[in-house]
């Protein structure tokens, strides 16, 4: 009987993940046009990425996003073309560069994320500031665990 229990919950898991990964997916790209009008989805991840982080090599954003340094070169090159980031040299390696928000992708990024943050204000106005801080734990236990499974 537990292992049918626990099989119901991780079931219930799965399908609300499903549900949570899907509306995060079409999210992604509301608030990628929403920077700019071609900006592409995925492409949007880079911005959090570099605005959480600060300057970053092409090879490192490849890694942690897990995608070849093609791909991660054709992202990087439209981003550029749309003024949202720049390279400089890295001083720890002349042969490598750095990339960074410029100042117009720090404030379209900006003004997308803290429109999407009250949203979230809005949509969980009845909730206790303890289940939304539980919330945010666990989800962090669950990636932080995601992330140590995939090194």
């Amino acid at each position: 009987m537990a292992g049918s229990t626990s099989d119901r919950a991780f079931l219930a898991l799965e399908r609300e993940l499903a549900v949570f990964l899907r509306r995060a997916r079409a999210s992604s790209g509301e608030m990628a046009r929403a920077v700019h009008p071609e900006l592409e989805a995925a492409a949007y991840g880079l911005l959090v990425r570099l605005e959480e982080c600060g300057p970053q090599r092409a090879t490192d954003l490849a890694a942690y996003f897990g995608v070849g340094k093609a791909t991660m070169s054709r992202q990087l090159r439209a981003l550029d073309e749309l003024g949202l980031v720049t390279r400089a040299p890295d001083p720890a390696d002349g042969r490598a560069s750095l990339l960074s928000l410029t100042e117009e992708g720090r404030a379209r990024f900006t003004r997308v994320r803290d429109a999407r943050r009250a949203q979230y204000v809005h949509r969980l106005a009845d909730w206790d500031r303890t289940e939304i801080a539980e919330l945010a734990r666990l989800l962090h236990q669950f990636n932080a665990r995601a992330e140590d499974r995939e090194d």
